[in-house]
């Protein structure tokens, strides 16, 4: 999606359609990855880089078809957004 608030609607139904566990076990991890980030002068891991990081791995399709190199871009964009956002997605 091209529209900010369109992609960030779309962002809170995929995971509002999450099982309950899985719901909260994302929701504890952005909150610490949050964390990580608000100490970002100290240890230089800032919004971009922690969804650089972290893309790929939360993110991974069950199987990998296509050009993986484009899927991680789009993987660290909604690590990104999420983090961006975490408040409104996850009603806090």
């Amino acid at each position: 999606c091209s529209d900010y608030k369109q992609r960030m609607n779309s962002v809170k139904d995929l995971i509002k359609k999450l099982p309950k566990p899985n719901h909260d076990t994302m929701q504890v991890l952005f909150k610490h990855l949050r964390r990580v980030i608000e100490h970002g002068e100290v240890n230089r891991m800032t919004t971009q880089s922690v969804a650089i990081v972290f893309g790929p791995t939360l993110l991974r399709p069950e199987t990998e078809t296509g050009n993986i190199a484009v899927h991680m871009v789009y993987q660290n964009q909604i690590v990104e957004l999420i983090l961006l956002e975490y408040e409104s997605v996850f009603g806090r």
